[in-house]
């Protein structure tokens, strides 16, 4: 019966531990991700829609613009799923390589800003705990990982390029490499 007791007062800990990190978010990321969020939609609405599109379609142009410059500027105004969807002004061809250096950078920018995936801060949170545990700090490994993570999906993006170009040949499918905007 001791056994048990232990294991019913373990799950409850669990779940009593759970509750409480979910009220340190509300209190710490969570206000910080929503005025976060804010302040891109009004920069946005301020530029215009028309020029950030156009600034897409520039960045099409050439790999470091379409899997650096691109995917950074995408994920930082938009945010995570919706900075996908400046690949719509890439080429066919291009597509799959903007879509995986986009996905990439979504996950390797969390710990600088948060508001780009917010639903998958409980990955970076965890490894940001333990570095405060060490006495290290969170923002240099946080701006470490951005640039690891800028120069990871720009090669990932790069290396999809080949992969894409490959699979196409092998189906005899030829996709083209220009913009095409309506």
């Amino acid at each position: 019966m001791d056994y048990i007791t232990r294991f019913a007062e373990g799950f409850m800990k669990l779940f009593q531990l759970g509750g409480e990190t979910f009220i340190s978010w509300m209190t710490g990321i969570v206000p910080v991700v929503l005025m976060l969020l804010v302040a891109m939609n009004a920069f946005i609405a301020l530029l215009g829609e028309e020029r950030v599109n156009k600034l897409a379609a520039v960045s099409a142009k050439n790999p470091i613009s379409r899997y650096m410059i691109l995917p950074f500027i995408s994920a930082f105004m938009l945010g995570n799923p919706m900075a996908i969807s400046m690949g719509r002004f890439m080429p066919e061809y291009y597509k799959p390589s903007y879509v995986a250096s986009q996905m990439q950078f979504c996950h390797t920018s969390n710990g600088v800003f948060p508001h780009i995936n917010p639903g998958e801060l409980f990955v970076w949170l965890g490894i940001a705990t333990g570095i405060k545990t060490l006495g290290l700090s969170q923002m240099e490994l946080a701006i470490r990982y951005l640039l690891v993570g800028l120069i990871m999906n720009f090669i990932g993006g790069w290396v999809t390029d080949f992969t894409t170009a490959y699979v196409a040949k092998q189906q005899g499918v030829t996709l083209s490499k220009t913009v095409k905007l309506d």
